[in-house]
């Protein structure tokens, strides 16, 4: 989602230097460019041939550099970024910035700059903890830059506490986020997400291929663009996505309450789980043994949670999914009417990435007003952009009408 997006990732001298430079290549596979300012502290850490190599551009390290144009570097870059990241950030510079000095290339661009800034600290734990770098970095706070709080674990210093670098995959996901437009600000989002799990002893259970990915997808895309969001989700191997409340629950009956807790405060609600239709009656206490012949299971209907929620909708915005192996459209209209959510999003499993456990999907939106809207193949958090865009555009509609 960061395909065209201009960064500029200023790497200051701290051991976590060479981390950034995993950072650049994450940046550069989501499409972004990247232009990297390094300090003099930071080039005793790592090469700038390193960055060089990795951005495809030349490192800017020196305020004095003669680039034989005479464009001056703290400019060019202020023009150039969308963004400006700062990883690691080590408390000597948090008390530059904070103090306004420009005494080097980097803070000396910082100043001249008006794209947001990123703050990602990383310095031993104690230095963290110092009062004058949590009041500087609460200063920057007030200047508008947006604070990264570092990991807890173990640091190079061979200490243990907070002031590890945050992992390269949060730092990514916080880039996304603040080059998000926030056009779901003050929305508040329910999503669900996974399969449900029925057991019928201690050790097996009744359940579907759903890997979540999709309600996943929904609920990150959701929170990048400024939504407050939680997700119900069943038992999957996904990591929580980042700022988001995420509600685990197992079985169809923990969803249903899990889903009636939260439904009060919801303005949105997207049911993106494949819960199990039936359960088993009865859960032995004890381990099952095999034995000759079939078992015999007595099953009994799940509650429908998302016809219960389309009863109590009020104004809020309720989008279902309907999954089909066949019959697509006419599967997911019928879904649609009976129970009355605003559209729904149909998908066919039996083509070729649109199925369980994929990455991507193919999607069709049918409304209550007969239309249909049919899109390609694309990535999941492709396609919850376009669920969010009909969400936004109903919403927008509704404030004009």
């Amino acid at each position: 989602m960061l395909k065209g997006r201009r960064i500029v990732l200023g790497v200051t001298g701290g051991i976590a230097a060479y981390k950034a430079a995993e950072l650049v290549r994450e940046l550069i596979r989501r499409g972004a460019e990247v232009r990297v300012v390094m300090t003099a502290h930071a080039c005793e850490f790592v090469t700038p041939l390193t960055f060089e190599t990795l951005s495809g551009h030349r490192v800017a390290t020196d305020l004095f550099y003669r680039t034989g144009d005479y464009t001056m570097d703290h400019i060019s870059l202020a023009e150039f970024a969308e963004l400006v990241v700062i990883t690691p950030a080590t408390a000597n510079v948090i008390g530059k910035l904070a103090a306004g000095i420009a005494d080097d290339l980097l803070t000396t661009a910082l100043l001249a700059m008006p794209a947001p800034v990123l703050i990602c600290p990383a310095m031993n734990s104690h230095m963290y903890a110092h009062p004058a770098v949590q009041a500087n970095l609460a200063r920057l706070a007030s200047f508008g830059y947006t604070i990264l709080a570092p990991g807890t674990g173990e640091l190079a210093c061979r200490t243990t506490g907070q002031g590890r670098l945050p992992e390269i995959h949060e730092i990514a996901e916080e880039i996304e986020s603040l080059l998000t437009v926030k056009d779901l600000t003050g929305e508040r989002i329910l999503v669900t997400a996974g399969p449900t799990r029925e057991p019928f002893d201690p050790v097996r259970y009744i359940s579907n291929h759903s890997s979540g990915k999709m309600g996943y997808a929904l609920a990150l895309m959701a929170k990048r663009r400024g939504a407050e969001v939680t997700l119900v989700s069943g038992p999957t191997a996904l990591p929580a996505p980042q700022g988001v409340q995420v509600v685990q629950v197992q079985t169809a009956l923990e969803m249903r309450a899990a889903v009636q807790d939260h439904f009060k405060k919801a303005t949105v609600v997207i049911k993106a789980a494949a819960v199990a239709d039936y359960r088993p009656v009865d859960c032995a206490r004890q381990k099952m043994k095999k034995k000759d012949g079939a078992l015999q299971m007595e099953l009994v209907c799940n509650p429908d949670i998302l016809a219960e929620i389309c009863k109590n909708k009020g104004k809020r915005i309720v989008v279902g999914f309907a999954m089909e192996s066949e019959d697509l459209l006419a599967n997911a209209q019928k879904k649609l009417l009976a129970k009355g959510m605003d559209f729904i999003v149909a998908n066919d499993l039996t083509e070729p990435g649109a199925g369980f456990n994929t990455d991507t999907n193919i999607i069709r939106i049918l409304d209550r007003q007969g239309g249909t809207e049919s899109f390609p193949l694309m990535d999941k958090l492709e396609v919850a952009g376009v669920i969010l865009d009909r969400v936004n555009k109903m919403r927008t509609q509704e404030k004009r009408g």
